[in-house]
């Protein structure tokens, strides 16, 4: 299935995605059931029988009223997460090549429920910085709260898959060893467009995944040359923490990112940045700069 967040009278609303990529239409899950939550992470919360409900639903797709996706708003498929917890330097072609040793341990840090945009929200340039960088990513939505989490049972504890960009301002990121201060701006983290139940994804280990700015490919590589993999993530940081659901947990950046091309290649008003994940979606945004936001 293809979940949904959606704006309907200016709140988010869950729904399913239906069609086969042309003239997509979206269902409102909780008008087609009113047993079903009209909210992304309350669906989630209530666990694997009411998402069988959501496949009925679907079942008979025409019993029921649905929008045309042209005509919809769509929201970030989790807007408001416990945790984002991302990881760095996880794929074998964007390690330092100073450093070509595997890592023992992730790189992790946080971002806040600030970053998260929906597809189609501006990333928004802060006046600050002049290093904004772009990131694809993987991400993996939490479906199952666990701690301490065996690795034969971690793909059991996803609730699907979505495209991430973990948007960075590079400047302020290398002001200390620790990355936080360069994550964490508003509007950093756009989502989207769909969480991709995990039943859909039979091998997240095996997805083609890119970044294209203004229509050149900047980012390419599969997930299989990921250093951990997703059931090694989710093992490592349920000893760490319990993981909650709704939790994004996003499995790091190949290489070609700006910073580290000759010349750097940074974000700037007008860009255009396009996520694109194999089996789960396309993720656009466009860029703007904080002083026009201010003067709107």
């Amino acid at each position: 299935m293809k979940l949904v967040s959606y704006y309907l009278d200016g709140m988010l609303r869950v729904g399913a995605l239906i069609g086969n990529g042309c003239n997509d239409r979206v269902i409102d899950l909780n008008l087609a059931n009113p047993f079903l939550p009209p909210d992304m992470l309350t669906l989630l919360r209530m666990g694997d029988a009411t998402l069988s409900q959501v496949r009925d639903v679907l079942a008979e797709p025409q019993n029921h009223m649905s929008i045309p996706l042209s005509e919809v708003r769509l929201g970030p498929p989790i807007s408001n997460p416990s945790k984002i917890i991302c990881l760095g330097l996880n794929y074998q072609d964007h390690s330092p090549k100073s450093d070509p040793s595997t890592p023992v341990f992730p790189t992790i840090f946080a971002k806040y429920a600030n970053c998260i945009v929906g597809p189609g929200d501006p990333i928004i340039i802060p006046s600050v910085s002049d290093q904004v960088d772009y990131e694809a990513e993987l991400a993996v939505v939490i479906g199952k709260r666990g701690k301490d989490i065996p690795l034969d049972q971690a793909i059991h504890h996803i609730a699907g898959y979505t495209c991430f960009n973990d948007v960075s301002a590079r400047d302020y990121q290398s002001r200390t060893s620790q990355w936080l201060q360069g994550k964490t701006f508003d509007t950093f983290g756009p989502m989207g467009p769909a969480l991709v139940t995990s039943d859909e994804i039979s091998d997240p280990g095996t997805l083609e995944i890119s970044l294209a700015l203004n229509g050149q490919t900047m980012q390419h590589s599969n997930t299989s040359h990921l250093i951990f993999s997703i059931p090694q993530i989710i093992v490592y940081l349920s000893q760490i923490m319990t993981l909650e659901v709704g939790d994004v947990l996003s499995t790091g950046t190949p290489g070609g990112v700006g910073a580290l091309r000759n010349p750097p290649v940074f974000l700037k008003a007008g860009d255009q940045v396009e996520v694109r994940i194999e089996g789960v979606g396309i993720l656009y945004n466009p860029v703007s700069v904080e002083s026009l936001q201010k003067n709107r």
